[in-house]
């Protein structure tokens, strides 16, 4: 059955969002984790050890469709905050992006037998398409939190539930994909199909669960991109969140891109690269308590700072692994994934804490131009991640191969594989902490914000029940007002 869009409350109003609509909105971010996941573990190593791209090819493959995320997603925000429809402003889109991104997924994996330059081409186009379905869904589905409330800390639980399926998803796909890829063609074309399945099922119940969301604000659209960048520009809060979250989210996507050449290369453990995804994003699960006491207790900017300092500190200390070996190895990634956990949980809170923080300094709700910005941004640089290591590793000699083919690579791709892999994420993940000490929204900035707006709404109702009680007792039998005429002076 279709679902009227909700009504908007105003802001400040209590808005307590129901245990149904978490879980369908949690269910959504096992598409977002999956896509994140996959291609930026097995794409880059897929196209150089099984379809015989060139490393540094492989790289720009992996790194050019996010470039077009900078268009289609900020579009994808601006379409979907002027959307009206039954299903409310944000569904129809994930609707699209549900029937679209399995397919174009499945087939980025699942092409013809090509290798060398025109597999490339042929990834290229996929993935293209893959990521503009993929924005179709991600940005109106980012967009919806921000609307569900506007209470600061029932916005972190909500993202709780959010988190929970998030880990799940990065654990499952993170260690199920390359179990299913393997290191021949056939198995990348089964995990392409799996994942796509997968994909399918989570977006659909995602789209059906958040039917009955409540909407705390309408968002106003921008008129133009230009116009939307200018948005952008003009909050503080949202240009240091964007900067601090792409230096973390290079770090991440150099650290993914790097594992499967970590594990193959300077472990000599292709099997590991399962085990360090698991160590990484187990810690998801079982810190998130954790981080959410931390981010209450000390607020989430410095919740966040300690999160970066281990994840900078345990890529740093992975530069020893060869000295040291798997179990140390192994070791470092465990305290990268406490400090992962973190950032997970945080940026995207934080985010919408900026959201409506910035609602409440300009009086306009912008939620699609702020995610819509921030998802192209954030796919960008994550994918700039796996550009880097593959210009690095081609600048270092590493001989690409197809599937059958068994090559030696020489000491400088190895010491590129070790280096490449631990010291740039590190470096990304510190500057991301200086970054983070000068972000500006507190607990007691959001306490200050919710607290303005329902004075504000205590206010308007105020005004509408003494306009209701004014027009009863004018009513009286015999006795009609005219317009503009107020009461008599006294003694008249």
């Amino acid at each position: 059955m279709i679902t009227p869009a909700p009504t908007p409350r105003p802001v400040g109003a209590a808005v307590t969002v129901p245990r149904g609509v978490r879980v369908g909105y949690g269910v959504g971010s096992v598409c977002t984790a999956t896509f994140s996941t996959v291609p930026g573990l097995l794409l880059l190593f897929y196209m150089t050890n099984v379809l015989a791209v060139p490393a540094w090819i492989a790289g720009a493959v992996a790194f050019l469709p996010k470039l077009w995320d900078m268009v289609i997603n900020p579009w994808v925000g601006q379409r979907s905050d002027r959307t009206v429809s039954r299903l409310g402003p944000r569904r129809p889109w994930m609707l699209l992006g549900a029937v679209t991104l399995p397919v174009t997924f499945a087939l980025t994996f699942a092409g013809p037998p090509l290798t060398g330059l025109p597999a490339a081409l042929y990834v290229t186009v996929c993935y293209f398409l893959t990521a503009t379905a993929y924005a179709f869904y991600e940005v109106p589905y980012k967009a919806m939190a921000t609307e569900m409330t506007d209470d600061y800390h029932e916005r972190s639980s909500l993202l709780q539930w959010k988190m929970v399926f998030l880990g799940l998803a990065i654990l499952l796909s993170g260690a199920g994909a390359p179990a299913l890829a393997g290191t021949e063609v056939t198995g990348y074309r089964l995990m392409g199909l799996v994942i796509g399945a997968v994909l399918l099922v989570s977006m659909l119940a995602s789209v059906t669960g958040t039917a009955r969301a409540p909407l705390a604000g309408r968002a106003e659209a921008e008129p133009s991109l230009r116009a939307q960048f200018a948005a952008a520009r003009s909050s503080r809060p949202f240009l240091v969140l964007l900067a601090l979250s792409c230096a973390q989210m290079f770090a991440a996507g150099t650290l993914l891109a790097g594992a499967p050449y970590f594990a193959t290369y300077v472990l000599d453990a292709p099997g590991a690269t399962t085990t360090l995804f698991l160590c990484v994003v187990g810690p998801l699960l079982v810190t998130m308590p954790l981080w959410m006491w931390l981010s209450r207790r000390y607020d989430k900017r410095g919740a966040m700072v300690l999160s970066a300092a281990l994840f900078t500190a345990g890529t740093a200390a992975m530069a020893l692994s060869d000295r040291f070996g798997t179990g140390y190895a192994h070791a470092c990634v465990l305290v990268v994934g406490v400090g992962y956990a973190g950032f997970q949980l945080l940026q995207f809170s934080m985010l919408s804490d900026v959201v409506v923080h910035d609602a409440a300094v300009t009086g306009r709700r912008r939620a699609g131009v702020f995610t819509g910005l921030w998802t192209a941004c954030e796919t960008v640089v994550f994918a700039l991640g796996a550009l880097v290591l593959g210009w690095l590793l081609g600048a270092t000699g590493f001989v690409e191969s197809s599937a059958s083919e068994a090559v030696i690579q020489p000491d400088s791709a190895i010491a590129a594989a070790l280096y490449g892999g631990a010291l740039i994420p590190a470096l990304a993940a510190g500057v991301s902490v200086l970054l983070t000490l000068r972000y500006p929204i507190t607990a007691e900035t959001m306490r200050t914000v919710d607290a303005a707006g329902a004075a504000d709404a205590a206010g308007a109702a105020g005004v509408s029940e003494a306009s209701e009680a004014g027009d009863g007792a004018g009513e009286e039998p015999g006795v009609t007002a005219r317009a503009g005429e107020g009461p008599e002076p006294a003694g008249a």
